[in-house]
């Protein structure tokens, strides 16, 4: 089931139009694809957020109507305000609902990986999303990897994550997408015990000289 986003035509670009529509916060977006003429149009903020307020996120598909005329769309891409991160500005891509397209869908960690904890270390997702080509109505919401087993030396690629049916991933297989890491106390505490066992196996080899040194002025003083 598609989610329905109003919208309105008949705005006219560019900045000054676009700063007045902010200020009556409503957004300036553009709708595109398949062939159509790209279609400027205005949404209420409001409304947006709501429309992506589901488990899907951006990845939601739209029922996308403007005055009156219903679009099939996903977001394609949204800009932000550098310092407020708002929304800016949104473009869809108008879509056929049968077809591949290529989507990028979040990756998130759960559980607890206490073997690395105790080690010092950091369990830290390489990607924050994973790229991949579906049907509209197939996208995963989001990608969930388990961390309870890992191990300092743990290491999951793409290929080593599950695919739903007709979901590809589109990037290489052997993408490191989680990884581990030695946070700066469990490297200190690595450097430390490295520099004691380093002073362990140097004080060796001096106590065997001092007692190779001590040989002879023994047997001297016997004879």
């Amino acid at each position: 089931m598609s989610t329905v986003l109003n919208a309105e035509t008949g705005r006219t670009t560019g900045s000054a139009n676009s700063r007045r529509l902010r200020r009556e916060d409503l957004i300036p977006a553009v709708v595109y694809g398949h062939g159509m003429t790209p279609l400027p149009i205005e949404i209420a903020r409001r409304e947006l957020r709501l429309a992506l307020s589901g488990p899907a996120g951006v990845n939601t598909v739209l029922d996308l109507t403007v005055d009156g005329t219903v679009y099939p769309a996903i977001v394609k891409d949204m800009q932000r305000h550098p310092v407020r991160r708002n929304v800016q500005h949104v473009d869809f891509l108008q879509i056929n609902l049968n077809e591949e397209i290529v989507v990028q869908v979040p990756l998130r960690l759960e559980g607890e990986a206490k073997e690395v904890s105790v080690n010092g270390g950091l369990v830290d997702p390489a990607v924050d999303h994973i790229e991949v080509r579906t049907t509209p109505r197939n996208i995963p919401d989001e990608f969930v990897v388990d961390i309870t087993d890992f191990t300092m030396e743990s290491v999951m690629t793409l290929a080593d994550l599950p695919m739903p049916d007709g979901v590809t991933a589109t990037q290489e297989p052997d993408l490191a997408i989680v990884t581990v890491l030695l946070t700066r106390g469990g490297a200190a505490d690595e450097a430390e015990a490295e520099a004691a066992e380093a002073g362990d196996e140097g004080e060796a080899p001096a106590a065997d000289a001092a007692g190779e040194g001590d040989a002879p002025a023994a047997d001297e003083a016997a004879e």
